[in-house]
């Protein structure tokens, strides 16, 4: 059995090993064996899974969406539709993210384009930020 540090585990997966020692510590992987200098080794297996959790990061899987996957990859039995909802579940996520952000360019550009950009103190983007006098705002006696 191969065994590497987490230094190179870290090379090996493009994991940091801050973040291997927090996904540890979320038990999102389990507690690599310890030598007796207490240096964590992981194993080709444990490389695997960290490969595994960071193609899912860059994917943007939240850590509980990487937790269902890790398992169902592990589980030889799994159903492939389980999978597919999670994988649909999470775009649909990243569609809303995406109209919400095309929704916030459009207004800033908006703005941009109203806004003289000069001397003068004038600025419809400052106004646009600037919450409007509301009761919510004050403060009762």
């Amino acid at each position: 059995m191969i065994l590497v540090t987490i230094a190179q585990a870290s090379a090996i997966t493009g994991v940091s090993a801050k973040m291997i020692r927090h996904y540890e510590s979320i038990e999102l992987i389990k507690t690599p064996l310890r030598t007796e200098n207490r240096y964590r080794h992981y194993s080709e297996a444990e490389l695997h899974e960290l490969g595994f959790i960071r193609r899912s990061r860059d994917l943007g899987f939240s850590f509980e969406d990487i937790r269902q996957l890790l398992s169902l990859w592990r589980d030889k039995a799994r159903s492939s539709a389980e999978v597919k909802a999670i994988a649909l579940r999470h775009v649909k996520e990243l569609d809303e993210k995406a109209a919400a952000l095309e929704a916030m360019s459009r207004t800033l550009k908006r703005l941009a384009a109203t806004c003289h950009g000069d001397d003068r103190p004038d600025c419809p983007i400052l106004d646009a930020l600037n919450p409007p006098e509301t009761a919510a705002f004050q403060c009762d006696p």
